[in-house]
């Protein structure tokens, strides 16, 4: 029978007032009808307030047969519906990137729940134009938890706080007087009515953890927020909002718990000393190799380069303590937003979606189990990574009979004995000799003991050979289900359909790209568009099932658009002191900088724009998703040696531990055990890269950056074009673009700085306060003496013979210099062409990663460089 799912779009209003439109709505807004087509004469139609519908995203499948993902938007007014639209559009572009919500896409159906809310935004939001307001009531009942007496309030829950007898003085989520008004329904009431209202009837089973359904409560505001538990919340608008998602789904979905260091952010607290947590993920061990000898937790992964960033170990800090418990990584999604899963949560997150959550086993439909007759054609169907094939295997009494994998098997064409027992196996390769995705062989069924050998990855179909012979099949040809093609597939994709049975033969299946047959010997039901080599390009996909029984007659037909064109995230960077000669771009900056990406797509093939995600990766680490910076519209991502605090977090870090830390990690005591933080000044190696809608990886693009401590001076005047002999007796001298035909002197307790300028004659400097030089020039020998407080020099060419003699460098960040040790004059990526001699200055010369050309010798201080 045809199992596609038509498109479905479920328009049923609420069945009684709404609170901002009637203040007394009563405990019957509760009460789901038991049919949605028999209450429709009764029912306010669209848009009124309160009511909703619900909208495909994408059906891969039938309900039944899938992880449903319902997305409910709850404080958009009608005129913000399209915003709504919007917010779960980039939502789920980044989920799509993310493995293993990329790879199992085909497992996953998804429904955008529209609710018409009368009043815009969330509750105790604390970021709120004109201040959280606590008397906010949204169809979800959204809330931030203490939102309306903490500004640091983050956890943005269904608001079930009611006047009675449990809650007499009316003390909700968000402090005194913030409870919902007496008879209102609750969050938890309000979500299981419009579940039972809406989703239900298009599912056609109930909306439970139990049948496969995980919710998502995507809220408007661009205050970031949200939470897991069993179902997840997440900010619309928040540029953050889809990676809060990811995080939240982990909790909801994976049953993953938080490996951030802190409860309150803001708040330090002291090492855990408990016994081993419950959590797969945390424990007290300290030794990775004792964890190995006693195969506990996440042994199995032990010095694996994890998929996050960093190395699988024992790290310091997590399940909301900064030390005496440990995780599995530096930094994965359950420790920071932004970064993917590690292994570990991966493993577990892969068994939650292929057992399709709380169901726990993998899809497989198949020839109705029990007696069959002896020459009837047995099949089954699995479910369709988009990467790689399920495996298949066929036994007849026991016997592996090879099949190449097909989803059938012809018993009149192997002449079967009457009571002969035939099995088929279907086998998700997740193991470590196959994707290498889930090392734990158990064949356990829980949420945190689901190995490769369990029901969520093999699935079995048995039948009992008759003695009585098949009724053939009239002719007919029939593609029941196929790789979605709403939007097109990703140019490395494996595409398949499934037809039609027919009891006594296999209907074929033939491929065309262009219009150009593709060869398929074993006439399978899946083609791996990775293994054609496309050139870059589009291109149009026919599937064609015809009948053997009925040659020329019956057929069916699916197309597809393959996109197969790249997408592209260039960048723009903030205005560098100079750039150095380097086979990439190299920009040096004091202190940080800032990168824009603009992720595109030429999105050939979709019926309407479509959002692009973007990614960038530092020195290596976890790719991690650019979404502009935090609190900020249209911000660039800002790096910085020591990252940006906000709200108690850091973000944009370069210095040890990651972009992302908790803002009392940067100054915990060196003795700490998750102390010891260095700012991250020196030379850093950026890739950025975009991911299109149809999941094809863009070719990264890359940088280096080197940042260098401390900064330049106020100029008290600034010159440009051609100057004569210089002498700077006082104050601050900028020159910029500018030419001296002669020398440069600089006197004692003045400053200069030298930006894209030349000195023809020589520069010599005895006592000055700071002598700073960009991209600049020097033709005469050069001489730096006596420096009272910085010297740093970057991008420059010098001619001559450079003396560098007992300059103090004061250093510009205390912390760096006592983890990292002193430096002295900073030199970095400039050419010297002549000898360079230094001596007597307070530290060493440094160049910060970025290494100098130096023709001649160089000696002393500058020995190293």
């Amino acid at each position: 029978s045809m199992r596609r799912l038509a498109s479905i779009l479920a328009v049923v209003a609420l069945p009684v007032g709404f609170l901002s439109a009637i203040p007394q709505a009563t405990a019957a807004v509760n009460s789901a009808p038991s049919g949605v087509a028999a209450q429709a004469d009764d029912l306010p139609e669209w848009p009124e307030v309160g009511s909703a519908r619900l909208v495909p995203v994408q059906e891969s499948g039938p309900p039944g047969e899938r992880l449903n993902l319902i997305v409910m938007c709850d404080g958009y007014t009608f005129e913000e519906i399209d915003k709504c639209e919007a917010d779960v559009d980039r939502n789920q572009a980044v989920q799509w990137t993310t493995e293993p919500f990329r790879t199992y896409r085909n497992y996953v159906n998804v429904y955008r729940l529209e609710i018409i809310s009368g009043e815009s935004g969330v509750r105790c939001d604390p970021d709120e134009e004109g201040g959280p307001d606590p008397n906010k009531i949204t169809p979800l009942r959204m809330i931030f938890q203490s939102g309306c007496t903490d500004p640091l309030a983050r956890g943005t829950v269904y608001n079930n706080s009611n006047f009675g007898p449990n809650n007499p003085t009316g003390n909700g989520p968000g402090g005194p007087g913030t409870a919902l008004p007496e008879g209102v329904a609750t969050g938890n009431q309000q979500h299981n009515f419009y579940l039972d209202t809406y989703v239900e009837p298009v599912l056609d089973m109930d909306a439970t953890p139990a049948n496969g359904v995980q919710t998502l409560a995507i809220f408007n505001t661009f205050t970031y927020g949200g939470i897991g538990g069993t179902q997840a919340t997440t900010s619309g608008g928040s540029p953050q909002g889809p990676l809060i998602s990811l995080h939240e789904i982990g909790h909801s979905l994976g049953t993953l718990s938080d490996e951030y260091p802190y409860s309150s952010r803001d708040v330090v607290r002291p090492c855990y000393t408990g016994g081993e947590p419950g959590s797969f993920h945390h424990t007290i061990y300290d030794d990775p190799q004792e964890m190995v000898a006693d195969q506990h937790k996440w042994w199995r992964w032990i010095g694996e380069e994890s998929i996050s960033g960093g190395t699988i170990g024992l790290h310091e800090g997590g399940n909301s303590f900064p030390c005496g418990i440990r995780r599995p990584s530096e930094h994965s999604m359950m420790r920071w937003i932004g970064f993917d899963l590690d292994q570990v949560g991966l493993e577990h997150m892969v068994a939650r979606i292929t057992g399709l959550r709380n169901k726990g086993q993998m899809p497989l439909v198949s020839t109705p189990e029990g007696t069959v007759p002896q020459d009837s054609v047995l099949w089954v169907d699995p479910t369709h990574p988009r990467f790689h094939n399920l495996d298949i295997t066929w036994r007849v009494g026991g016997e592996v009979i090879d099949t190449d994998d097909s989803d059938s098997l012809d018993l009149g064409e192997l002449d079967v004995a009457p009571g002969t027992v035939v099995a088929a196996e279907a086998r998700d390769p997740v193991g470590p000799n196959g994707l290498d995705w889930v090392r734990n062989p158990s064949t356990n069924n829980t949420s945190t003991d689901s190995g490769y050998n369990g029901p969520r990855f093999v699935q079995t179909r048995q039948w009992t050979v008759g003695d009585t012979t098949v009724a053939p099949s009239a002719p007919a040809a029939e593609i029941t289900l196929a790789t979605m093609n709403t939007q097109p597939v990703a140019g490395d994709e494996i595409v398949y359909v499934e037809t039609n049975h027919p009891t006594d033969r296999v209907v074929d299946v033939s491929w065309s790209l262009n219009g150009t047959e593709i060869p398929n010997p074993t006439n399978s039901r899946t083609l791996d568009l990775g293994e054609l080599g496309l050139a870059p390009g589009t291109y149009s996909l026919t599937a064609t099932v015809t009948d053997p029984a009925d040659p020329g007659g019956v057929s069916a037909t699916e197309e597809w658009t393959v996109d197969n064109a790249l997408p592209t995230a260039p960048r723009d960077l903030s205005e560098p002191l100079t750039t150095l000669e380097d086979d990439l771009e190299h920009p040096v900056y004091f202190n940080g900088w800032d990168m824009v990406l603009e992720p595109q797509d030429d999105q050939t093939g979709y019926d309407e724009e479509r959002f692009v995600v973007g990614q960038l990766r530092l020195d290596g680490d976890g790719w991690f998703n650019y979404f502009g910076f935090p609190e900020q519209e249209n911000a660039p991502f800002q790096f910085r040696h020591s990252g940006t605090d906000i709200k108690a977090l850091t973000y944009g870090n370069l210095g040890t531990g990651g972009l992302s830390r908790a803002a009392f990690e940067q100054t915990l005591p060196d003795t700490h055990p998750s102390g010891g933080f260095i700012p991250g000044f020196g030379t850093h190696f950026v890739e950025h890269r975009a991911i299109d809608p149809a999941g094809n990886y863009g070719d990264a693009g890359s940088y280096r950056a080197t940042v260098l401590p401390g900064g330049s001076p106020e100029c008290t005047r600034t010159l440009t074009g051609l100057q004569i002999n210089l002498t700077v007796t006082s104050g601050v001298t900028c020159l910029e673009n500018a030419t001296v035909a002669g020398a440069l002197t600089v006197r004692s307790g003045a400053s200069v700085v030298l930006t894209d300028s030349m000195v023809a004659g020589r520069l010599q400097a005895t006592g000055a306060e700071a002598v700073q030089l960009f991209g600049s020039s020097v033709n005469g020998p050069t001489s730096i003496s006596a420096t009272t407080r910085d010297v740093t020099i970057a991008g420059s060419t010098f001619n001559g013979r450079f003396t560098l003699s007992n300059n103090t460098q004061v250093t510009a960040n205390e912390r760096y210099s006592r983890l990292a040790g002193a430096y002295g004059p900073v030199l970095a990526g400039n050419t010297v062409n002549g000898e360079l001699a230094c001596s007597g200055n307070s530290a060493a010369a440094k160049d910060f990663g970025a290494d100098n050309l130096i023709r001649g010798s160089h000696t002393g201080d500058c020995a190293d460089l």
